[in-house]
């Protein structure tokens, strides 16, 4: 079971540190990387209130059929937050978190913190089983379980859709999800995103990763909105791999925004 939960952040904290904590819903994950996770009970997010935030400005176009992808792209950049968002300084979340091994009921409680700054990150996540850490300066990612080199969580998610229109970044159509709109944005190296739009409000309610023949699913439970962006109070990921689901129930119980950040807690460790 150790080896298990080990593996899952391996590969799933390396993944997506950044951009796991940037979609919204009122549900757990539905088909494919968004079925429904292990049944438990769960707690309060602390004093954070998860009432939906007013549309934001993004629902000035409308959404149809017809919406090309790089308008959905649009959309979900301004429901986000826009520039407000891509501007933040740092982000830190932290709070507790119950992992699931493939076939498991029985969750594992741990507590994480999840500091970003741009596009470097840091995550901790300390449970009875294990102590685990991963850091990208934004070019290089290290995790503290070795063996195991990822690219960097600025090339995938959120990150990436606030470089939706910039030159090397790709948008293009995907077959919708019942009433999700959907979109790919696709860097010059080949990393994709795959994005699940509210087709009411525009709002990113999950999206998918492929890499190296798994796939990496994120959904969120919900939301609020501070200082005009959508910082996450409830999020869901799930890891496929070939022997089963991975599942990880985040609940963030602080938030703080725009806070300085010392340079060396991005900082890689030197062997």
């Amino acid at each position: 079971m150790r080896k298990s939960y080990i593996l899952m952040f391996t590969l799933h904290s390396c993944l997506l540190v950044t951009t796991s904590v940037f979609a919204q819903t009122a549900e757990k994950p539905e088909a494919d990387a968004r079925q429904s996770t292990p049944a438990k009970g769960s707690g309060g997010v602390g004093k954070i209130s998860t009432t939906p935030a007013a549309a934001a400005p993004s629902t000035r176009i409308l959404i149809t059929a017809a919406t090309t992808p790089m308008d959905l792209a649009r959309v979900a950049y301004a429901a986000q937050g826009g520039d407000k968002f891509r501007n933040l300084k740092s982000m830190v979340l932290s709070g507790s978190v119950d992992l699931y091994a493939p076939n498991s009921v029985q969750s594992l409680p741990g507590k994480f913190v999840i500091v970003t700054a741009g596009e470097r990150s840091r995550i901790e996540i300390q449970s009875a089983v294990f102590t685990y850490r991963q850091i990208s300066d934004g070019a290089q990612t290290y995790t503290s379980v070795p063996q195991m080199e990822l690219p960097a969580p600025s090339k995938y998610g959120i990150n990436v859709l606030m470089k939706f229109n910039q030159p090397g970044y790709t948008v293009s159509a995907l077959p919708d999800n019942k009433k999700q709109r959907a979109f790919r944005i696709s860097d010059s190296e080949g990393n994709a995103t795959d994005f699940y739009l509210d087709s009411e409000t525009g709002r990113v309610m999950s999206f998918l990763i492929p890499y190296q023949g798994y796939v990496f699913g994120v959904e969120n439970k919900s939301l609020k909105e501070m200082d005009g962006v959508l910082v996450p109070t409830s999020f869901v990921q799930r890891l496929e791999l070939p022997q089963g689901a991975f599942f990880a129930e985040y609940k963030v119980k602080d938030i703080k925004l725009d806070q300085p950040i010392a340079d060396d807690v991005f900082e890689i460790p030197t062997k």
